[in-house]
């Protein structure tokens, strides 16, 4: 994520305002700390241009 906000030129107040998260959230979200909620993360991806590729894998 991290990688990804510096390519376009985000500051990490530039992606919270974007994405109506707090700092707080995307500052432990950076340092791979917190838990935040799927849609808290859907909402950051979504600004960054990125989505999230779901798998179900079967177990028998």
């Amino acid at each position: 994520m991290k990688q990804r906000r510096e390519a376009l030129s985000l500051t990490q107040q530039d992606l919270a305002e974007m994405s109506q998260v707090g700092l707080a959230t995307i500052k432990d979200i950076e340092r791979g700390q917190g838990n935040p909620a799927l849609s808290t993360v859907m909402k950051i991806l979504e600004v960054l241009g990125l989505e999230i590729d779901y798998r179900i894998r079967r177990t028998v």
